[in-house]
């Protein structure tokens, strides 16, 4: 692994660096099964992928370390010996019998010891749940206000009891349930969105109880039911199978990431659990045939439970917006501390021995909270989730599932992106476009023109027909036989290509081929199946063993010669063989071929000479660029005399002996019929969604398990790939001069050393036009030099990949600053998904993919750049909010505790009004601002630097506190003095520098002093609070455009349409009605009514304010390098 953090070199350090060389990397991996996979996701926990952040064991053994644990799991499977015993021990072990099954009883018995098989989700602790909602964030500093105005409320410091301050204690409370509230339904949205997408086994199996076949809940399962399984079924456990039949294949792929079935078997036919086909995993699917198994391990002890432990027992990822917002509340606290610490030092160091009767104990304390209360803008969390909930509302309706809010913004940083091909970039509807002989390349379409012209359908060739109508045949049964799909009979009559398949999607797209030429439903009839070996990932090739029906033995003699077998042949001599059908890719078994079927000449099979091995490796790259995966059919030759006779020299007749036997003869001598090209055609709209994702600034990387250079030419046909030249590949990471000219170098090496010297911290390096390949062999061999080489690339694709190195990829690329998005919908990717930043996964997918990912797909992948859109609106109207937020909501009410503090004047507004204001009037038209649509294409902006781009900047509180909120303090205390010297006569001039000593003899007739304290005062705050309320009103409208003038996104026209602002308004002045003109809230918390005339007056004061933002507006537009426009936010 490279360290967390590599100082950048010079490409000449570079280059030495390319020659380092791991020892235990030197070795490439050329093949991994099962439990490879398994062993390594969990070492990769100690490397820190996966189970590294936690304290405690992810597995919960208790008095063993951490690295003791995880080598336990890993070495769980092979000490598990299921696969090894036969039926009567299975049955012994399990006290189960084979006919009744278990008792109902038993089953009941063992479910309630044993619990309910269903895997582990992380349960919630919710007393630390509640006490982080209760005293996380504002909330921690607001009990101070709490505890602070219940000890003011009463003796010593009140005397009388001041209930106004026990109303304040009790309304901050509020504030902070108001708070948790929202944060507690922030978490309940999150959870209700995973009831309702997670199913973690299936619903309902069928099991023997009491010897009789029952529908049962798959988490009643008990260990030892005896589980019955059929095509479609999700294995709902891991079960020991003792009955199947011999075409039933299991689908691993959400396990080990291989597409490819697996056969079944009753035996064991590996050391390992893992590796034995007589094992079928929980969450796997049956996709043929039908089988009886044994469960012998469920829920957490199964194989995908011990997976899905690696996620769930991993600590959650914080989200780049919540650091954000905990940035910002730390700001908020530490300047709230320091103004606090500051007063208390002036109030013991000179108020108090200098005005003693001027600002009490009580009075300090109270004023003390009325900066918390002044300075912390108490409705940012509130208005913060609601701009998550709406932004992940609209998601939504891109079919885009945020499974947390907090997940919603970060897509707005992405710039590594990581997908998947199947499925994903592709249709994942395979069918054939090309087929050839080595003498002759053709289509499906003409191939069934020829048949059609030549013979018809379910005919044999006669001697005197073309070579060729017997060639297409060959090949077209060849593809038909050697072969496992077959179509649902439910749908037999519908046409073609409305037909349903059952089968993997490369035995479909080769059914679907020969159905195509013609119909040889006659013809396959006279094959008889006798024996089989799967294709798998180790073998790479599938093999198929047919003799004739006894009814029609014609038929294969005349096709594939007189010497082939037919039922009725039960003495075979050592002249008898059995037709061998062998299907692969060609590179694999070119080295078993010997001769090829040639349509030129009559007199085939040809002897396979250089040339035509050369003309064959030229038509499989030549198809392989064009994106299609090349299959080549053989056949051979299995005779069962020999086969009889080697066996009984070894002295072994087992399934295994056999089944290497039929691996010997039918790899011998084979003749090459001909290829086959498949296509999984690209999805439409995949181009455009890349084109997408690049001009957001987000790198788009493929990561497939598929061969190299199909990958390649996919990612040419998808645009991934922009340049048609050819791309790098390891020669070019290795050695930065491979293939290219001294001046091509030199050019290179300056451009590179440039960037370096341009490098700036939280930004990716790109180099632009250059694609690159690599496979899991070159991963597997790559230092922390070369990584630092592969991640400058633009365009990746990386093939042949295993689980852990796509956790790898990631690792790597979140080291060199890169923000992650990966999508996979497997078991084998949960590991990458939950240590992405964002992990998507696709609805479909399997469980254990879909709790690990943040992000679920219910649509297609075209909704990716939508959700970074969306993402990056979520920030902008963050930034907004907080914007509008700050000037009314701190500084505004920052500076009346400061003049009743240093000035001696009095106070211009209570601490209850400031705690209206961020909770209550500034909430509704900030809800409306979350509604904003964006100003510009947020996809033409490159991904926020995380790193250096925060929420909150020095602009946004340039903006906020000296420029709008300069204005709106100066409105509203000069209102508040302006109505004081209205009707008391005592002005700013005549009350500055009191501290509480009114000047009587300047009071107006009939005024006295306790008036003047406990009504005039009062209504001069409430004339303060309906000014600061009106003019955010001008605040609002001028927030919402950062650079566009309001007369050309106004809230009207249909592109910026938000009327919700209005509504917003309306009910802000209602609470200001109602704050200033209840009876019952006049008395309680000292508020008066605010005379008509000061209702009226801060109007033109809004729109001045709106005025001069425009006037700003205007500058930054015109002068962007002005010291405005630098400064602007």
């Amino acid at each position: 692994m490279a360290p967390n953090k590599e100082i950048r070199k010079s490409l000449n350090m570079v280059r030495t660096q390319t020659m380092e060389r791991a020892q235990g990397n030197a070795v490439p991996i050329e093949y991994r099964t099962l439990s490879i996979h398994v062993t390594e996701t969990h070492r990769s926990g100690k490397n820190g992928f996966i189970a590294g952040d936690s304290k405690k064991s992810s597995w919960g053994f208790k008095g063993k370390s951490k690295e003791e644990d995880l080598s336990s799991e890993a070495d769980f499977f092979s000490t598990v010996d299921f696969h090894k015993l036969s039926e009567t021990e299975i049955n012994l072990r399990f006290n189960s019998n084979e006919t009744l099954g278990l008792a109902k009883a038993d089953a009941e018995r063992r479910l309630k010891a044993n619990g309910p098989n269903t895997l582990t989700v992380r349960k919630p602790n919710y007393a630390k749940k509640i006490f982080g909602y209760l005293f996380g964030g504002f909330c921690s500093i607001l009990w101070v206000g709490v505890i602070t105005f219940i000890i003011c409320w009463r003796p010593p410091l009140s005397n009388p009891p001041n209930i106004t301050n026990l109303a304040l204690a009790i309304l901050v409370l509020f504030v902070i349930i108001l708070q948790a509230g929202f944060s507690a339904f922030q978490d309940f949205s999150t959870a209700r969105v995973m009831s309702s997408i997670i199913d973690m086994i299936p619903a309902d199996c069928h099991v023997i109880r009491d010897g009789q076949l029952i529908k049962i809940p798959a988490s009643s399962l008990v260990v030892g039911d005896r589980v019955h399984l059929s095509l479609g079924n999700k294995v709902p456990a891991d079960l020991r199978l003792l009955q199947a039949s011999s075409d039933t294949r299991f689908d691993r792929s959400v396990l080990t990431g291989e597409s490819d079935a697996i056969e079944a078997s009753t035996t064991a036919t590996d050391e390992n659990f893992l590796e034995s086909k007589n094992v079928a995993f929980m969450g796997t699917h049956v996709v043929q045939g039908s089988c009886v198994g044994v469960v012998v391990l469920k829920g957490n002890d199964t194989l995908m439970g011990r997976i899905n432990k690696l996620t769930t027992g991993r600590k959650p990822k914080t989200t780049i917006i919540q650091r954000e917002i905990t940035r910002f509340i730390r700001i908020i606290i530490t300047m709230t501390v320091l103004l606090i610490v500051f007063i208390t030092v002036v109030w013991l160091t000179w108020l108090h021995p200098d005005h003693p009767n001027f600002m009490s104990v009580a009075y300090l304390l109270v004023t003390l909270m009325g900066c918390v209360i002044a300075f912390i803008p108490e409705g940012v969390p509130v208005c913060v989730s609601l701009t998550l909930l709406m932004i992940a509302r609209r998601m939504r309706e891109n079919d885009i599932l945020p499974k947390a809010l907090s997940t919603v913004e970060t897509l707005g940083c992405v710039n590594v992106i990581c997908s998947d091909k199947t499925g994903t970039l592709t249709e994942n509807k395979m069918h054939v476009t090309n087929v050839a002989f080595l003498d002759h390349e053709s289509t499906p379409e003409e191939f069934s023109s020829k048949i059609e012209k030549g013979i018809g359908a379910n005919t044999l060739p006669q001697p005197d027909d073309d070579h060729l109508l017997l060639s297409i045949r060959q090949l077209q049964l060849a593809t038909e036989l050697c072969n496992n799909a077959k179509f649902d009979s439910e749908t037999k009559h519908l046409p073609l290509a409305e037909r349903k398949v059952l089968g993997d999607a490369t035995d479909s797209a080769l059914l679907r081929f020969a159905s195509s030429v013609s119909d040889t439903t006659a013809l396959t009839t006279c094959f008889e199946r006798i024996l089989e070996i799967p294709f798998n990932s180790r073998n790479k090739w599938m093999m198929t063993v047919y003799q004739g029906t006894s009814g029609e033995p014609q038929v294969i003699k005349t096709l594939f010669g007189s010497n082939m077998m037919s039922a009725g042949n039960t003495s075979p001599n050592e002249k008898d063989d059995m037709l061998v059908f062998v299907k692969g890719a060609p590179d694999v078994l070119l080295p078993y071929c010997t001769s090829y079927w040639s349509v030129n000449n009559k007199s085939s099979p040809q002897p396979l000479t250089q040339e035509w091995s050369e003309e064959l490796s030229r038509i499989q790259q030549a198809w392989s660029r064009r994106g299609q995966r090349v299959l080549m059919l053989c056949k051979g030759r299995y005779s069962p005399y020999l086969a009889d006779r080697h066996l009984s020299v070894a002295g072994s007749s087992t399934s295994n002996a056999i089944q290497e036997e039929l691996t010997r003869q039918g790899l011998q001598e084979l003749c090459i019929l001909g290829l086959v090209g498949i296509m999984d055609p690209p999805r439409p709209e995949i181009k455009e969604t890349i084109k997408a994702c690049r001009m957001a600034g987000a790198r788009f990387f493929m990561v497939t398990g598929d061969y190299g250079l199909t990958a390649a030419a996919i990612a040419k046909q998808i645009g991934l790939f922009s340049s048609e030249r050819e791309p790098h590949t390891y020669n070019h990471i290795m050695d930065p001069s491979y293939g290219r000219t001294k001046e091509a170098i030199a050019s290179e090496m300056s451009s590179y050393e440039e960037s370096l010297s341009e490098y700036e911290i939280g930004v990716p390096r790109f180099r632009e036009g250059t694609s690159l390949v690599l496979t899991g062999t070159d991963l597997s061999k790559m230092s922390p030099g070369e990584w630092d080489l592969v991640c400058t690339y633009e365009e990746i694709v990386f093939a042949r990949t295993s689980p852990e190195q796509k956790l790898r990829i990631v690792s790597e690329f979140q080291q060199r600053d890169g923000i992650v998005a990966v999508t996979g919908d497997g078991v084998n990717d949960a590991p990458a998904l939950k240590a992405a930043d964002v992990g998507v996964a696709v609805v479909s997918g399997s469980d254990v993919a879909i709790e690990a990912a943040d992000l679920i797909l219910l649509g297609g992948f075209d909704s990716i750049p939508a959700a970074i859109r969306l993402g990056r609106l979520a920030f902008q109207n963050l930034q907004k909010v907080i914007g509008y937020l700050l000037p009314a909501g701190s500084w505004s009410e920052v500076w009346p505790v400061l003049i009743n503090t240093f000035l001696g004047a009095p106070l211009s507004l209570s601490s209850f009004l400031m705690v209206i204001i961020c909770c209550f009037t500034d909430t509704f038209p900030c809800t409306a601002l979350v509604m904003e649509q964006e100003e510009f294409n947020l996809l033409s902006l490159k991904p926020r630097n995380s790193k250096k781009e925060h929420l909150i900047t020095l602009k946004i509180y340039g903006q906020s506190y000296f420029f709008v909120g300069t204005i709106m303090t100066f409105f509203c205390n000069m209102f508040f003095f302006l109505y004081l010297k209205e009707y008391t006569g005592l002005g700013f001039r005549d009350l500055v520098f009191t501290f509480g000593n009114i000047p009587e003899e300047k009071l107006k007739y009939g005024v006295s002093v306790d008036d003047f304290n406990n009504y005039y005062v009062n209504t001069g705050q409430c004339v303060c609070f309906v000014t600061l309320v009106i003019m955010q009103w001008g605040n609002i409208l001028s927030v919402r455009n950062r650079r566009e003038s309001i007369l050309k996104a106004d809230p009207f026209r249909k592109e910026r349409r938000n009327l919700w602002l209005f509504l917003g308004i309306l009910l802000s002045f209602l609470v200001a009605v109602l704050v200033t003109e209840t009876p019952g809230i006049q008395n309680l918390m000292l508020t008066n009514s605010v005379p008509i005339k000061y209702w009226l007056l801060p109007v033109p004061c809004a729109l001045f304010l709106l005025l001069a933002d425009e006037i700003r507006k205007l500058i930054v537009r015109v002068f962007p390098r002005s010291i405005i426009g630098r400064i602007a936010w």
